[in-house]
């Protein structure tokens, strides 16, 4: 199977403040990115400090953020599912799951990241990632890729372990900041701390 990196994520930014730096060093080493969004975070409370956004601009500001957030980092390919921000565990899951796997069919990716299930805080971003498990596991065992599933739930280690995988990230920091500053409208209300731009972890995800 060739190399190639999947990301299944709810919200632009999601790609950037959970893994930018990861993502930018296989962007780095030539390995090709699949971004799938699910929304334009349409629903966010964060509109820039000040504000320079409002709920009828926020999508259009949030989308162009992300283009160029994905460009910083490498991304060539971003997928726009068009679901709606905040609703994504009230949807009918069977036509989300069908495109997802439609897409793992096409892109035959040997790694995919998205949220763990149950772990991520955000009602969108356990719903997206349990989506993308159940797609992933519809595919065979042989061509299944790794998962590597991001969790910051303040009880997850507690439950899930530490973290299998932990990248270091410094080579990338720099890449991994500009695309933070890319998403303008959230970035001005939550600059990273130190530590977000050093290390990434995940939990190896075993599908059933």
């Amino acid at each position: 199977m060739d190399q190639h990196v999947l990301v299944v994520f709810p919200h632009p930014d999601d790609e950037t403040f959970g893994c930018g730096g990861t993502l930018a060093l296989f962007a780095k080493s030539g390995i090709p990115i699949t971004y799938i969004c699910g929304t334009l975070g349409q629903m966010g409370r964060n509109m820039g400090k000040p504000f320079f956004a409002n709920r009828e601009t926020l999508p259009k500001i949030r989308e162009a953020e992300l283009e160029k957030a994905c460009k910083a980092i490498g991304i060539r390919h971003l997928i726009k599912l068009g679901l709606r921000d905040k609703t994504i565990e009230f949807e009918d899951p069977e036509p989300i799951v069908t495109r997802i796997e439609q897409i793992l069919r096409e892109v035959r990716p040997s790694l995919v990241l998205t949220h763990y299930p149950g772990y991520a805080v955000h009602p969108d971003h356990n719903a997206l990632g349990g989506l993308t498990i159940r797609a992933v596991s519809r595919l065979s065992m042989q061509d299944r890729p790794t998962v590597y599933a991001h969790a910051f739930a303040r009880n997850c280690q507690d439950v899930i372990g530490p973290p299998d995988i932990v990248n270091d990230i410094s080579k990338a920091a720099d890449v991994k900041y500009a695309a933070i500053l890319a998403h303008r409208s959230q970035s001005q209300v939550m600059l990273p701390r130190d530590n977000m731009l050093q290390r990434e972890s995940f939990w190896t995800y075993r599908c059933s």
